[in-house]
């Protein structure tokens, strides 16, 4: 199973899509979502739960940086800016929550947040999970731990 995106062109995460875009919170939080396809789907998937994240924040924050997480989705594409506008999935707590920054409440962090390196080019994998039988998260937000809980592996 893998994911593409429309949106990295290149290796590159498109500047709408972070600090360099146009879109944010109220907190100034990037918050115009990639789109996102999800191709090779094993068979008897259910749905899919997804994990966007910044292994290179480490040495800056001190843990991998969350950007996006998401559960039971039911179709194999998320267009741009649905962090935002789609309701048939649920939305995990992002690392802008987190007491580094507090910049954000639970529920303003439980959509995408974007990219805003403070010291170099990172790179961000965009993790897919298929869900045959998942234990269903019920409500957002929720938080990464839980999410790990509830997929097998």
């Amino acid at each position: 199973m893998i994911i593409t995106s429309t949106g990295i062109m290149n290796g590159f995460i498109q500047k709408q899509y972070g600090g360099h875009g146009t879109q944010f919170n109220e907190n100034n939080v990037p918050s115009y979502s990639l789109p996102f396809k999800i191709e090779k789907i094993p068979e008897n998937t259910s749905s899919f739960a997804y994990i966007l994240e910044d292994k290179d924040a480490y040495p800056v924050v001190g843990f991998t940086w969350i950007h996006w997480l998401g559960a039971n989705l039911q179709r194999e594409e998320v267009k741009e800016n649905e962090s935002q506008t789609a309701t048939d999935f649920i939305q995990g707590t992002n690392s802008w929550i987190s007491i580094q920054v507090n910049q954000q409440k639970r529920e303003q962090a439980s959509y995408y947040g974007g990219m805003t390196p403070p010291d170099k080019a990172h790179t961000y994998p965009c993790l897919p999970y298929f869900l045959i039988n998942p234990k269903m998260i019920t409500r957002s937000p929720y938080r990464f731990y839980k999410l790990l809980f509830s997929v097998p592996f």
